[in-house]
């Protein structure tokens, strides 16, 4: 009786655990039907070294959904096409770009999202698009090793450059200039008395250089100085182009008033002018004619004409 009572209670027990974990299993699947996700595309062009199916997608570093799919994309062969499904709680915006991520000492691969402003727009896809497409960027470690071969190539020529520059020809250049530099220092060591003297005279004339601008600045800033009376000197310029402005407004009403009169001279008095210089030149040419006739008969001016003309009988 007692083996058959432990049977039965083994019996209980496995059946116990076996209900529990079918309820587990049960409240597991129910607790991840219950969350919803959406789909979205992403197409890389290049390698996705160490991403695969079921690869985590971070939002921001963090985790918001998982790799559904990975295929060379049918319309482009150039590029992969990595389909991922995202929790549809977390909104993605257009301005929203995803790269893969490795990690270096796991070398798993992930998708990282990252930007999305508030102000851009939801993501949608378009007619021709099965999903909403997130624009693929490279990550730093993929564009490093995108651009190695160029960057090994630009090496290898830098190089052989230094190799050239290095020649024998330019190294033994190079330690006759180091030897010039040795003999040039030991003269200059031997002649540290002399340099110290020049350093020293070299500050007395930078500090009689300083007290010579402190006294030009104070003569400038100090009362009755070079300011005070470059002033003075301005104010008496203005007063001056005062007193001349004025000056030339008066020579300008007194010309104003002259015109009047020197019109009338002009107009009559020159006129007159005119003729009382003509009637002088007559008066001046007669008194010629009388001249020239008592040069020729002095008695004419006397006696009169003596001369008789022709009498008929």
């Amino acid at each position: 009786m007692e083996t058959r009572a432990h049977y039965v209670a083994v019996g209980a027990f496995v059946l116990a655990l076996v209900f529990l974990g079918f309820t587990a299993v049960l409240w597991l699947a129910g607790t991840q039907f219950a969350v919803s996700y959406n789909h979205y595309d992403i197409f890389f062009k290049g390698a996705v070294t160490g991403l695969s199916k079921g690869a985590a997608v971070d939002y921001n570093g963090i985790p918001v959904g998982q790799v559904s799919e990975i295929e060379i994309d049918p319309n482009n062969v150039e590029q992969i096409r990595v389909t991922v499904e995202i929790k549809s709680s977390i909104v993605i915006k257009e301005d929203a770009a995803a790269n893969v991520e490795s990690n270096i000492l796991s070398g798993v691969s992930y998708i990282l999202i990252t930007r999305g402003t508030q102000e851009a727009k939801v993501l949608e896809a378009h007619d021709s698009q099965r999903y909403p497409v997130i624009r693929a960027r490279r990550s730093a470690l993929a564009s490093i090793s995108a651009r190695g071969p160029q960057l090994l190539e630009k090496l290898d020529d830098i190089l052989d450059h230094v190799d050239d520059l290095l020649n024998d020809h330019n190294r033994e250049v190079f330690a006759a200039t180091l030897e010039h530099v040795e003999k040039f220092t030991g003269a200059l060591s031997s002649h540290s008395d002399d340099i110290g003297q020049m350093v020293a005279a070299g500050k007395g004339a930078l500090t009689s250089l300083d007290k010579l601008s402190t006294d030009v600045d104070n003569s400038f800033t100090m009362p009755d100085g070079v300011k005070d009376q470059l002033l003075a000197m301005l104010k008496g310029v203005a007063a001056a182009s005062q007193n001349v402005g004025s000056a030339s407004h008066q020579i300008d009403q007194a010309l104003g008033e002259a015109r009047p009169g020197i019109r009338t001279f002009s107009q009559h008095t020159v006129n007159d002018v005119d003729s009382l210089i003509s009637e002088t030149r007559q008066f001046v040419s007669g008194l010629s004619r009388l001249a020239a006739q008592l040069e020729r008969d002095p008695t004419r001016l006397l006696f009169g004409d003596r001369r008789e003309g022709y009498q008929p009988k």
